[in-house]
């Protein structure tokens, strides 16, 4: 009876333990029905958090074009592969749509993604051993290009799959990359606190820029299943991207690569240390082309010598190009007389300031005019003018006049000034034949638009205009600014004069900048580099050598500043030992003489002393064949792609070119032709002529093309093409000569 009584007593108490367990969850899970809440968690809302996907939808990154409407930037469409290895991802499928042989994928993807077979077996087996959805392979399956995807789409291998992202791309390579910058994709925090994929400009126009350029990511959110399929209704909310703006520059794209063409041919036959050139519209301020040596390729900074955009960035003395702003001073101030004479070799105002010397190690010429003196750049009449005509103080002022002691404020980031030195009564001298003081080519540039457009100096600019992306309106447009006027319009018609006779005079220092077509005015510069030791560097080609130049010189179209530091003047093959001016003179000629005529400026020579040039007649409309034909016989090289009726060509009725120039006619049914061999400028313009989708991989000249010659093309079709430099080639060709003899 004991023992009944206990077990009674403990089943009741075990009755009662279970019952309040029971009543409990039971009480919960009435409470859970009738509220909807655990914890405070709604649990309506965490099942549709769980069930919702919500992903950034990224608005297009403006683009970046040029003068005259061709693409210099945008967002190019690259793909992300990945495999999807969950084998229930392919359950009640006839097809597999997961990894379903791994050995045999990594075998056929590693030679496409350049990778080691064994890697990508080693990811696959991981994610299938981890029960993964999907694995991804790293760089080299990021940023594939169509063509790469479509290969590996040919594949059809089971799982394997493709995610667009977008990359931002310039077709022209270096470009005028320091002032286009590069932009990247960069991972930003989002609202949800994860991490989201946005390219973001890094440095020039596109940092600049960016702001502008970015645009406004939109949203989408659905509900889908466990494999992120929608369900049957979704209950989708978009909220569409608003895209970036476009922004177009004053850069010319022909004068552009023209620049670049002649940079890079003297940057790889002296070797300078830097290399500098800016093109401007004096009549207007704007910048037709700007580059300098070193420079990067934006699709591929690494490695980058120099960051810095020199014409705007990087002041240093510049040397006797400062001499025109001495002589417009004394000119405007009414003291200068070009026939008066002075001695020349050396000049010591007094015993307590440094004497100064002529460029002849002070020898001089004599006694000579001051007129003669500037075609001479003599330093004696720039101290004397500056010390004895004008006066320290008031040459101090046209100085400041002409704005040399601030910022241009250029449309361009990191613009840095220069100083002017005028403490010390020896600097006062020196400042006016350019030595101590330091000045940027840009702002001697600004300066010399006063002498270029009667008196009226302009700001100098590169972002023509800002247009809506969508609608096409121009949402704002820059337009001239004159911010002074340091000198008349007689001032500035008799230093025009002046700097004629500099390279057309007698006793001239700037002969070899003649033209063949147009009269060329400018001012020659040979500036010492600060020794850091102390004192200046010695030896020939320790010197920045440099040119200010402008053409048509009675009413100046195009201004061109060079400046090539320190090239390395080795003897040429009869023994002469070339001068610093050489590489500077074919800069400036290159470019100028074909600006000029690609303007369509008439040319102020009667005669064109040998070089007979060819005027393109009228051309859209008419037969290709007969057009061929026409251009040949006058010497021009003719590449015609496809047949029938004339649509589009590189030149225009009226132009003026010269003998062997590449003229591209565009019929109205085109076909690729072969462009092996063709330089990137000839294969790029040949591109957008036809409109196509162009990707460069290179440099140099062209060695591959993937659409073949007399395939028929249209608008959009993708053109890949490869170049190399010819030593590249020729290199290779060596190796492997040499790897035959030692076999």
């Amino acid at each position: 009876m004991r023992k009944n009584k206990t077990t009674h007593f403990m089943a009741g108490i075990l009755i009662i333990f279970f019952v309040g367990i029971f009543l409990t969850l039971t009480g919960r899970f009435l409470y859970i029905q009738a509220t909807g809440e655990i914890n405070d968690v709604s649990l309506e809302e965490w099942a549709d958090k769980k069930r919702t996907a919500s992903y950034t939808l990224p608005a297009e990154r403006g683009k970046i074009y040029d003068s005259n409407g061709m693409t210099l930037a945008y967002d190019r469409p690259t793909y992300r592969l990945y495999a999807i290895v969950d084998e229930a991802y392919s359950e009640d499928l006839e097809e597999p749509k997961h990894v379903k042989d791994p050995e045999k994928t990594a075998e056929m993807l590693a030679p496409l993604l350049d990778m080691e077979e064994s890697d990508i077996l080693k990811r696959l087996k991981t994610g299938i051993e981890e029960d993964r959805f999907q694995v991804e392979f790293g760089t080299n399956a990021r940023e594939l290009s169509q063509q790469k995807k479509d290969e590996i789409a040919a594949l059809d291998l089971p799982g394997i799959n493709f995610e667009e992202e977008a990359v931002r791309f310039y077709p022209n390579g270096m470009f005028a990359s320091q002032i286009i910058g590069f932009a990247r994709e960069l991972e930003q925090e989002n609202e949800n606190g994860g991490t989201t994929q946005e390219i973001k400009g890094i440095a020039g126009m596109e940092n600049q820029m960016n702001a502008l350029l970015s645009g406004k990511d939109g949203r989408i959110s659905y509900q889908r299943d466990n494999y992120n399929t929608k369900l049957l209704h979704p209950e989708e909310v978009v909220t569409e991207p608003e895209d970036g703006d476009d922004v177009y520059l004053t850069i010319d794209q022909k004068i552009q690569m023209l620049l670049e063409d002649t940079l890079t041919q003297v940057d790889e036959e002296y070797n300078p240390e830097r290399i500098s050139a800016v093109v401007m519209d004096p009549k207007t301020g704007e910048v037709v082309a700007m580059s300098n040596r070193p420079s990067y390729n934006p699709n591929n900074p690494e490695d980058v010598e120099n960051w810095y955009n020199d014409v705007v960035s990087t002041p240093f003395e510049p040397g006797s190009t400062v001499k025109m702003f001495t002589w417009a001073a004394a000119i405007e101030e009414g003291v200068y007389n070009g026939n008066d004479t002075f001695k020349s070799g050396s000049y010591q105002p007094n015993e307590q300031i440094k004497p100064v010397h002529d460029h002849n190690g002070g020898e001089g010429w004599g006694t000579i005019t001051y007129d003669e003196g500037f075609q001479r750049s003599s330093n004696v009449a720039a101290s004397k003018l500056a010390w004895e005509k004008i006066g320290p103080d008031k040459y101090l002022e046209y100085l400041k006049a002409f704005q040399l002691d601030q910022k241009t404020d250029i449309d361009l980031p990191n613009e840095t000034a220069g100083e002017i030195l005028y403490k010390w009564p020896a600097e006062k001298l020196t400042t006016a034949f350019g030595q101590g003081t330091t000045l940027t080519p840009i702002q001697q540039m600004k300066a010399a638009t006063a002498i270029a457009n009667d008196g009226k100096m302009l700001q100098p600019y590169v972002i023509d205009k800002i247009v809506d992306s969508n609608s096409g309106e121009i949402l704002k447009e820059k337009s001239p600014n004159v911010v002074g006027q340091p000198i008349s319009k007689d001032t500035s018609e008799q230093v025009l004069k002046l700097l004629e006779s500099v390279v057309n005079g007698e006793k001239g220092t700037g002969k070899m900048y003649k033209l063949d077509d147009y009269t060329v005015g400018g001012k020659t510069g040979t500036a010492q580099i600060p020794n850091p030791e102390g004192g200046y560097l010695t030896g020939n080609e320790n010197h920045i050598f440099s040119f200010l130049g402008m053409a048509p010189i009675d009413d100046p179209q195009l201004m061109m500043y060079v400046s090539v530091k320190q090239p390395k003047l080795e003897p040429k093959e009869d023994g002469t030992i070339p001068t610093g001016s050489e590489p500077v003179s074919f800069i400036f000629k290159n470019v100028m003489e074909n600006g000029l005529h690609y303007l369509n400026i008439n040319p102020d020579k009667e005669k064109t002393e040998g070089v007979n040039r060819v005027e393109i007649p009228s051309l859209i409309g008419k037969n290709a064949k007969d057009i061929e034909k026409e251009l040949s016989e006058k010497g021009l090289q003719v590449t015609v792609a496809g047949k029938g009726e004339i649509t589009a060509s590189n030149v225009t009725e009226g132009d003026s070119v010269l003998p062997n120039d590449h003229i591209i006619l565009v019929t109205e049914n085109p076909k690729m032709p072969k462009i092996i061999g063709w330089s990137l400028r000839d294969a790029l313009q040949l591109a957008n002529l036809l409109e196509l989708k162009t990707e460069t991989f290179g440099n140099g000249y062209v060695v591959t093309q993937n659409i073949e010659s007399g395939k028929a093309v249209k608008k959009g079709d993708y053109l890949g093409i490869e170049l190399e430099l010819p030593n590249q080639e020729q290199q290779s060709e060596e190796e492997a000569e040499e790897e035959n003899n030692e076999s």
